[in-house]
């Protein structure tokens, strides 16, 4: 049940939008193994100016074709963890064109009790999920 947002700069059409969310999905579904209609994913569109994303001194260069990506979820493995950055990575590079330098991800942890899907029920607490 990870979330995934998404912040870009404006001027991706409708299809590469829809494409990089369907890459970023391959990459959920490698990475942790949730089944294909655990799908949870926004975008936001945001001016050139409004994304200040530098290098923290690794000297590498960023392009308007930055994607950043907040994943919130309850607890991950390491191992989980680096494998979906790199997958994430390699699914935008090989089906958006996106360079790895472009990409950034961040992970946020939650407890599955965090979470309500609809009906302000927490799902995984009653046993619902």
């Amino acid at each position: 049940m990870p979330l995934l947002t998404f912040d870009v700069i404006e001027g991706r059409s409708p299809d590469q939008i829809r494409t990089l969310l369907d890459a970023a999905h391959r990459a959920v579904l490698t990475a942790f193994n949730v089944p294909a209609r655990d799908r949870y994913q926004i975008v936001h569109e945001n001016k050139a100016y409004q994304m200040v994303f530098q290098d923290t001194g690794l000297g590498f260069t960023r392009s308007t074709d930055l994607v950043m990506v907040r994943v919130y979820t309850s607890p991950r493995s390491e191992a989980q963890k680096t494998r979906f950055m790199a997958e994430l990575a390699r699914e935008l590079h090989t089906h958006c064109g996106v360079a790895g330098s472009d990409v950034m991800i961040s992970f946020i942890t939650n407890d599955k009790g965090d979470w309500s899907f609809a009906d302000g029920e927490a799902q995984y607490l009653t046993g619902a999920l």
